[in-house]
């Protein structure tokens, strides 16, 4: 392998310093892992969801830290919103192309824990 070559590569300019606490990226990652990030890109996976729908859907998630995960994960680039104009505003929110690329790892690791756990008992 031929590390100095790896070095002068354009990607390898661009990259972030990921270990370092100042990197935009570990903010990003911050997010996705969250308590309830994770939750909210995999509800998102199939469809896009209004606020409320969101909140059912994520069970023992409070409406205070959905906004507060739906803000950041907004912000990040990974989720869009969108407001209609109507009484009261109706909030829809979706997976950007960010958003799904990052959550089908995600989904991917749901998946496979599912599949290693003991079968559940009726009743």
């Amino acid at each position: 392998m031929e590390e100095g070559a790896q070095l002068t590569r354009p990607e390898a300019v661009q990259r972030y310093e990921v270990f370092h606490t100042d990197c935009p990226a570990r903010d990003v990652v911050d997010h996705v892992t969250s308590r309830w990030g994770i939750w909210v890109l995999i509800s998102l996976r199939s469809n896009d969801l209004r606020f409320y729908e969101l909140r059912e859907s994520i069970r023992g998630i409070s409406e205070k830290m959905l906004a507060q995960t739906l803000r950041a994960l907004v912000q990040d680039g990974l989720v869009w919103r969108k407001v209609e104009p109507t009484t009261p505003p109706q909030v829809t929110y979706g997976l950007t192309e960010f958003g799904r690329d990052i959550s089908e790892p995600l989904t991917e690791l749901f998946d496979r824990i599912t599949r290693r756990l003991p079968p559940r008992s009726a009743g």
